[in-house]
């Protein structure tokens, strides 16, 4: 994964994926905590999510928004979508991903499209198969996501320019 050092100047924003309630049952009655999974964004490549966990609502947002901050990930995007079509699978959730037109939106759901909107993709197509457990999915998208290579990338490691095919 491309670990990312950002700057405090950056705009992050965050938006909720999910959030469960847990119950545990002691001899004293009932205790209710909270796990919220957060993702933050830049919308220009930038994701990273966080898992905060706390016995009221806000304060578990708070805690998955530091967490996430500390594993930001660059992402490459090319004109708006992804270079490329991938898949990945994590647990027991599977993702695909699959570059569109512009125009043609954010085709995902749930915790795909936080992910895909909070790093600034504006034309996707994505797939998700099996477990639609919201944990697995948004580790599974933003794994897919570090999976792609743009042009650039994969010409240097050829040895290749593509001046020639860029700039005519």
């Amino acid at each position: 994964m491309n670990k990312v050092k950002v700057n405090s100047d950056v705009e992050l924003k965050d938006r909720l994926v999910a959030i469960n309630r847990v119950t545990k049952v002691t001899k004293g009655g009932r205790t209710f905590t909270f796990a919220a999974i957060v993702v933050v964004g830049d919308g220009k490549g930038v994701i990273g999510w966080g898992l905060g966990k706390a016995g009221e609502v806000t304060a578990a947002i708070a805690k998955g928004v530091e967490s996430a901050k500390k594993n930001l990930v660059k992402v490459p995007i090319l004109k708006g979508t992804i270079p490329h079509e991938v898949e990945y699978s994590f647990g027991g959730a599977q993702v695909l991903l699959r570059p569109a037109a512009p125009g043609t939106g954010v085709k995902a759901g749930g915790a795909m499209r936080a992910v895909l909107e909070s790093i600034g993709i504006t034309d996707v197509i994505a797939k998700s198969k099996g477990s639609s457990n919201p944990h697995n999915l948004v580790k599974a998208t933003i794994a897919a996501l570090c999976e792609t290579r743009d042009a650039f990338t994969v010409a240097a490691n050829r040895g290749v320019s593509l001046d020639k095919v860029f700039n005519g």
